[in-house]
């Protein structure tokens, strides 16, 4: 059998790879090389925060009473809907990746969206939290280490994704290139917004 410790490594892998918003955040971030390091931090800190709640059986909780994530599912839906339109604005007028041209966005703004992206989205705490967290209690006296294998994983996935990106930095010079990108990530996230809210 399998250690947890990789079996957690897996299955949070496999969740987090998933194409989502958060992702497709970090991606964009880690192309602009704009506040990377921050964003990557506040992702992985928020798995460990969501996955350790999950293993401490908050996850049953909200298995328990499903309304509890009707407040995130609407509020995320609107969201996820209004950061797609924006992106679609984006991506009608589109600019070439210059540093010198444009300032960054403040940090504080960038964490307050990622933050945004994060703990508005319902899937977040139906994978984090309610999933892993079972698939954690399954190993009972070693569920801690399965999270620890999980955690690692984000960790992993995060830091790959923010930094990775940077390699693109010079395909996104033209302005083609983030038209296509900011059209995607409209269209992933109005449909996950609108999916959400209809679910």
């Amino acid at each position: 059998m399998s250690s947890p410790l990789i079996l957690g490594f897996i299955a949070s892998f496999t969740l987090i790879a998933a194409i989502g918003a958060q992702n497709a955040f970090v991606l964009r971030q880690g192309i602009r090389r704009e506040h990377v390091l921050p964003v990557v931090a506040l992702c992985t800190v928020s798995d460990i925060a969501l996955i350790s709640a999950g293993i401490a059986g908050i996850g049953a909780l909200i298995s328990a009473h499903p309304g509890a994530l009707n407040i995130a599912k609407f509020g995320g839906a609107l969201f996820l809907v209004g950061y797609g339109l924006l992106a679609a604005r984006r991506a009608w007028r589109p600019s070439s990746l210059n540093p010198s041209e444009k300032a960054p966005a403040r940090l504080v703004e960038v964490l307050v969206t990622c933050a945004a992206l994060t703990f508005l989205n319902p899937h977040v705490y139906l994978d984090t939290v309610v999933l892993l967290g079972a698939l954690a209690n399954e190993h009972r006296d070693q569920r801690w280490l399965f999270g620890v294998g999980a955690v690692t994983a984000s960790a992993v996935w995060f830091v790959s994704l923010g930094l990775g990106a940077r390699r693109l930095a010079g395909l996104f010079a033209n302005p083609l290139t983030w038209r296509i990108l900011d059209g995607l990530i409209a269209v992933m996230m109005v449909g996950l917004g609108v999916s959400i809210g209809l679910s």
